[in-house]
């Protein structure tokens, strides 16, 4: 098991929060809690780069669900930046591919662009 580790910087379009390790039953909570911490502003973009996620099972899909919410009811947006293939696979299957904006590397600076199932911005 990979702790989980998540760093969170500032960008010029709102917070980053980078998620390193596994995004499971026993570590979500703190990604939970990582968010509700964040003060979003209306039009800001959280974006969750996954570069560093190692697994992410249904907790780890729903705690990033929260953070929609929690965007949301903000009126920001959250972008998903560098979602491994595995779990890009997953997201997929289920539709949140539709949901989330999705980005490619390296755009964690909040302005990715999306890349989704239609290459429109879902929010």
């Amino acid at each position: 098991m990979s702790p989980l580790n998540i760093t969170h910087r500032d960008a010029a379009a709102g917070p980053v929060l980078q998620v390193v390790g596994e995004l499971d039953y026993e570590q979500a909570t703190a990604l939970r809690e990582e968010v509700e911490r964040l003060v979003l502003s209306p039009g800001q973009s959280l974006v969750i780069d996954l570069s560093g996620l190692d697994f992410c099972d249904s907790t780890g899909i729903s705690a990033l669900l929260a953070a929609r919410q929690r965007a949301q009811t903000a009126d920001a947006e959250v972008i998903l930046s560098t979602v491994p293939a595995d779990t890009l696979r997953i997201l997929r299957i289920i539709g949140l591919d539709q949901v989330f904006t999705i980005a490619a590397g390296g755009e964690t600076d909040g302005t990715a662009r999306p890349r989704g199932g239609d290459g429109s911005s879902h929010g």
